[in-house]
């Protein structure tokens, strides 16, 4: 069997992680509960409850195993011990878009993206076309609306 590949994440993130697994296996008893409560209702076939418990426990059993398998495979990543010149997995970047706008980036895990605070996926488009680059690089990113360019202004990692 191969490796299973490392999980870069920020502490923070890790530590939502683990918060999340706890949240689902408290959960566990109570599905039980529900399905013992909905069996003793007579016939299984037509006992909707039963259905949507039973459900329930398959989609939280898949998350905890989901969960389980990042968390075992973590990488914990510290912006601050990081130093160089070139943006890696949790560098912060500031950008210029093609109207000298400045954008900015921190590289983050999978389970962490919120492109709303400015946190995107190591794996996403932006991300990968960034890792590697040096300040005054400039990178070119296709999204769906078309291509942009963007010119990598400062990188810090805090």
């Amino acid at each position: 069997m191969a490796t299973m590949d490392k999980v870069p994440m920020l502490a923070e993130g890790y530590e939502r992680l683990t918060a999340d697994l706890k949240t689902l296996r408290d959960e566990r008893p109570k599905i039980v509960d529900a399905i013992e409560e909905a069996r003793a209702h007579g016939d299984l076939s037509e006992n909707a409850e039963y259905h949507a418990a039973k459900e329930r426990q398959g989609q939280v059993e898949a998350m905890i195993g989901d969960i389980e398998s990042k968390i075992s495979r973590a990488q914990i990543i510290d912006p601050s011990t990081l130093t160089g010149d070139r943006i890696v997995f949790g560098s912060t970047v500031t950008l210029l878009d093609e109207d000298d706008k400045p954008v900015k980036y921190q590289i983050v895990g999978e389970t962490e993206a919120d492109a709303a605070s400015g946190r995107i996926s190591f794996s996403s488009p932006l991300a990968r076309a960034l890792i590697g680059k040096q300040t005054e690089d400039e990178i070119e990113v296709t999204v769906p609306s078309g291509d942009k360019f963007y010119l990598v202004e400062k990188i810090e990692f805090i």
